[in-house]
């Protein structure tokens, strides 16, 4: 008998982890060891060795980012395999994450054996990308001229916020000129003159979140 695939839930919501725990208990290969209501709990406890998978949110109240607690982990020697589980599905979060080291990508709406299928792949060291999330990164692959970078859709995300020129050369640590240098590009690629509608177009395409 193989050894089961240790699990790692890491969600600020009490619900959440229940509903998860729920779920992923009714497999007979999976063990849930241990619930992180932080990213930066979840960090912590997967240096530990105490886990083989990590379901990851993205968002969490204050502190780490997902994507960044992503990386935190994967950095390590032997980490386990992280498969981000969230709500959200536009480019920037998609790219923030893998870019980090996800090992997978399901939107929480998945249903229980799809979830229960990524998390096998994911424990056994393969992708574990959710068709809709796979299809948009072959869309920008495709259409490489046209996509927004990394940073590009981190410059519009804080756009998207309200954030002023100024306040993103900051929070990034970009000169002023840059983050200009950026939005010239933004514009000319999604076809707009304005940061009003350049939130408006990127919003519409799912490129990022509102």
């Amino acid at each position: 008998m193989t050894d089961p695939i240790r699990l790692l839930l890491a969600d600020d919501h009490p619900v959440v982890r229940a509903g998860l725990r729920a779920v992923l208990d009714t497999e007979p290969d999976f063990q849930v060891v241990a619930e992180a209501p932080t990213a930066e709990r979840a960090v912590a406890l997967a240096a530990t060795g105490v886990c083989d998978v990590v379901l990851m949110d993205l968002q969490f109240g204050s502190g780490l980012h997902g994507a960044e607690a992503t990386a935190a982990i994967t950095a390590a020697e032997d980490a386990p395999r992280v498969l981000i589980l969230t709500t959200y599905d536009s480019d920037a979060d998609i790219l923030a994450a893998v870019e980090a080291g996800a090992a997978g990508y399901l939107l929480k709406d998945a249903p229980p054996e799809e979830l229960a299928a990524a998390v096998r792949t994911a424990a056994a060291g393969r992708s574990a990308l959710a068709p809709e999330v796979a299809h948009r990164l072959m869309d920008r692959m495709r259409t490489p001229a046209q996509a927004l970078t990394k940073r590009e859709l981190e410059v519009l995300q804080l756009v998207g916020e309200g954030l002023s020129n100024q306040q993103i050369s900051k929070r990034l640590f970009l000169s002023q000129a840059t983050v200009k240098s950026h939005l010239v590009h933004i514009y000319a690629k999604l076809g707009v003159d304005s940061r009003t509608s350049a939130v408006a177009s990127a919003t519409a395409r799912r490129l990022i979140r509102r």
